[in-house]
């Protein structure tokens, strides 16, 4: 396994601009090139402070100009939100900018807020998934391809622009059956969060993308998985206390828009306390957040217990300083990796294997005509 950088590139000071959210995400990037973390994910949402970020892609071109060797992932593009004849040419076209080092993550999105923006029907994601997905492995497995479905139809259509080095790795998103199962039969990775909670929780969760697996027929000891968790390693209580605090605002703002609850001030969702609010100290004491043999002793459990491919990391959440995060990501590549390694041996170990080159998958030829 390898770690990861996620950027959400969210919006918690009114006063700071959009340019200095971009720029600090970019800055992690760069940096994690060079502290040797394996990927850099780019998060999508729209209108809100949550997220900033309406398009992954155009973050992975910017960075892909201003690294050499680290993996750039969307994650994740919100398939239902796109049109199939420009996503499909913009995927090839990014993945050749950066020369092969596109990750592909997707998924049917969870914000109603965004839905109701862009005239979708939330109802459908998961379908509209489903047809997209299909629709990826026709237009990339043939010189020309067409489509038919509920939701979306495409004429003879060549995809002029090709990946550089094969299909790409593909992530998905989400926490539910339809999802898991989705992934277990067109070859994707699971990834997800797991929010505030602990191993126990984690471990829960796998079972369900296992139970999924079966399900289709797919065994699940073949099920790579990516894991994405906050994580701050620093010496100064205060500023891990801080760090909590910010993992909670973010959850309290992803639940208002979830429930369509969502309360602005200006141009700023409103903190509000969910109905089942995780308390801070609780948020410290469970989650990867403290000096670097603490966090070292949690993720080497939850690493343990889970045996992932990948986990990428939040280092910044809400409000949290960029001098704290970047200090965080050297602290885990320096201090922390060391003492998992010392538990655990070779991370490079850990993990089934991703396949460099995914099979082509092609749709049903009830879905094609």
């Amino acid at each position: 396994m390898d770690f990861g950088v996620f950027s959400l590139m969210g919006h918690r000071e009114a006063d700071k601009s959009s340019s200095q959210v971009l720029q600090e995400a970019i800055e992690q990037t760069r940096l994690a090139e060079d502290l040797g973390f394996g990927m850099a994910w780019f998060a999508e949402h729209h209108f809100s402070n949550y997220c900033i970020c309406p398009s992954p892609l155009m973050m992975v071109a910017h960075c892909a100009a201003v690294t050499k060797k680290i993996r750039l992932a969307t994650g994740v593009i919100i398939l239902p939100l796109y049109s199939p004849a420009r996503l499909l040419s913009e995927l090839a076209i990014v993945d050749a900018l950066s020369e092969g080092r596109l990750v592909i993550g997707i998924g049917s999105g969870y914000q109603p807020y965004e839905f109701d923006r862009f005239g979708v029907d939330l109802a459908t994601s998961k379908e509209m998934m489903r047809e997209f997905a299909d629709i990826l492995d026709l237009a990339f497995t043939q010189d020309f391809f067409e489509y038919k479905g509920k939701y979306y139809t495409v004429p003879s259509t060549h995809i002029s622009a090709r990946f550089v080095n094969g299909f790409p790795q593909m992530w998905i998103g989400g926490d539910s059956e339809e999802t898991y199962r989705l992934a277990a039969r067109k070859g994707y990775a699971p990834i997800f969060s797991g929010r505030t909670e602990g191993v126990d929780g984690l471990v829960r969760t796998r079972k369900r993308c296992e139970e999924a697996f079966r399900a289709e027929g797919v065994d699940p000891s073949r099920m790579p998985i990516g894991m994405l968790r906050p994580v701050c390693v620093t010496h100064d209580k205060q500023a891990a206390r801080q760090f909590a605090e910010n993992v909670r605002y973010q959850l309290r703002l992803a639940g208002a828009l979830r429930r369509r609850e969502e309360i602005m001030e200006g141009t700023i969702i409103v903190d509000r306390p969910l109905a089942q609010d995780p308390d801070v100290d609780i948020i410290l004491n469970t989650l990867p957040i403290g000096p670097p043999d603490v966090v070292a002793e949690r993720l080497a459990g939850e690493i343990r217990a889970l045996q992932p491919e990948h986990m990428s990391i939040y280092f910044q959440l809400g409000g949290v300083p960029q001098s704290v995060a970047l200090k965080s990501m050297e602290l885990l590549m320096g201090e922390v990796k060391p003492r998992i390694e010392r538990a655990l041996g070779p991370l490079s170990k850990i993990g089934i294997g991703f396949p460099a080159k995914r099979a082509p998958r092609v749709a049903p030829a009830s879905a094609a005509e």
